[in-house]
């Protein structure tokens, strides 16, 4: 992974390098979520739900869900985790968002 973690209006994106993004996309690398407590690849947003809610976060409900979007919320914490409904559309934005708010628990590799 290559990039530079930008800070712009309060929200932390991460911006790759064009060559080495080309590269990877050229190459057909795709990005996966890794649990590092058990070395196991998430491959569903059950599998996903069951691992965050080991970690305290929670199936958060608002403004009833037609938004296409599945959020989690941390009680102890204001951070929410925003996702796709569908898995399919579960892309390296939304793992590294997982990543930076559970750093000891995820972490994104190459596919």
């Amino acid at each position: 992974m290559s990039g530079v973690w930008v800070f712009r209006n309060g929200v932390v994106r991460l911006v790759e390098n064009p060559t080495s993004g080309a590269a990877t996309a050229a190459s057909g690398k795709r990005k996966a979520l890794l649990y590092t407590p058990t070395g196991e690849v998430v491959a569903s947003y059950a599998s996903l739900e069951r691992k965050l809610a080991a970690l305290g976060w929670e199936r958060y409900y608002a403004g009833g869900g037609g938004d296409g979007m599945l959020q989690y919320h941390k009680r102890s914490s204001v951070d929410l985790i925003s996702l796709p409904k569908d898995f399919a559309h579960f892309g390296s934005v939304h793992m590294y968002d997982i990543v930076v708010k559970n750093r000891d628990a995820f972490r994104v590799i190459d596919a």
